[in-house]
């Protein structure tokens, strides 16, 4: 079983990955010059590596996070690589007129918006689900219902501009693995609201594109600080999954899987041998690394 598991899930991938990335390449830089684009969750991680990569196309950016100070240094490294302008609103997204806020700024600074890019989430703990409800009331604010309030908001001027809305998404919402519980009920909600919202917009004849970014374990400073001690797997790099996840919103594709053999092998074992394929990624992870944390009111 275990030489069976070595090559055929590798295998599987490739397959998977050839199937899905061999279309011809028509994705140009040149797509990006002069695009209005906000990006949330910019100032680390995905977010900053995609303001990087809009900023050598020549993009005008709006960029968004907690840290002031962060963003400050990424808008400049932005202005130092190309970006046509580039300008951040700090704040919360637990902060639920901030969402509105942002916008408002998009529509005062440029007239218009041509890609909203949802990339934020909340702080969640990676361990077993100590039974509070009140963070995972809180983390869907963040990780859900800020990407709603976002969407509202812009949607008139991607409607005029026949934008792209991208979201950031997770493997933890398509095939969950242990330990993240909270984290995993936010992004199975990005799922099934955006993919039924673009359900809408087709009957709607509305030329809004959407799509949905399902990342596996990327080596991003946060997923490495939470999970490396736990999990049995190397991370994929940041910077060539910050390009994927703008490309596939430039050609408007449905989802994105970045790696993609890697995803596209675990959502086929999901659909046909779900069992065998929580067993795996059971398998992936050091258990015994993993401290219980005190139950909720204990």
């Amino acid at each position: 079983m275990g030489l069976l598991l070595k090559v055929f899930v590798p295998l599987l991938g490739l397959v998977l990955a050839f199937y899905f990335y061999s279309a011809p390449e028509n994705f140009s830089e040149e797509m990006l010059r002069g695009k209005r684009v906000i990006v949330t969750g910019a100032s680390s991680g995905i977010g900053e590596q995609m303001a990087y990569h809009l900023a050598r196309m020549e993009a005008h950016l709006l960029l968004t996070a907690r840290t002031e100070a962060k963003l400050q240094k990424v808008v400049e490294r932005c202005l130092e690589l190309g970006a046509a302008s580039a300008r951040y609103v700090s704040g919360s997204m637990e902060d639920t007129t901030f969402p509105e806020v942002v916008v408002k700024e998009a529509e005062n600074t440029w007239g218009g918006l041509d890609m909203l890019i949802l990339n934020h989430i909340g702080h969640s703990y990676f361990n077993y689900f100590n039974g509070d409800v009140e963070h995972i009331r809180k983390l869907l604010e963040t990780n859900f219902l800020s990407y709603v309030a976002m969407t509202v908001s812009a949607l008139p001027m991607l409607k005029e501009s026949e934008g792209s809305i991208v979201v950031v998404s997770s493997l933890a919402g398509k095939a969950p693995g242990p330990f993240a519980a909270p984290y995993s009920a936010t992004k199975f909600a990005l799922d099934g609201f955006f993919s039924s919202l673009r359900q809408e917009f087709i009957i709607d004849n509305t030329n809004v594109s959407i799509t949905l970014c399902i990342l596996g374990y990327i080596d991003t400073e946060s997923a490495v600080r939470s999970v490396s001690h736990a999990i049995r797997v190397t991370p994929a790099p940041k910077e060539e999954c910050a390009l994927e996840i703008i490309k596939s919103g430039v050609l408007r594709q449905r989802e994105l899987h970045y790696p993609p053999w890697t995803m596209g092998s675990v959502l086929l074992l999901r659909a046909i041998a779900p069992d065998f394929l929580d067993s795996l990624i059971r398998s992936s992870y050091n258990v015994e690394n993993i401290r219980r944390a005190q139950p909720t009111g204990q």
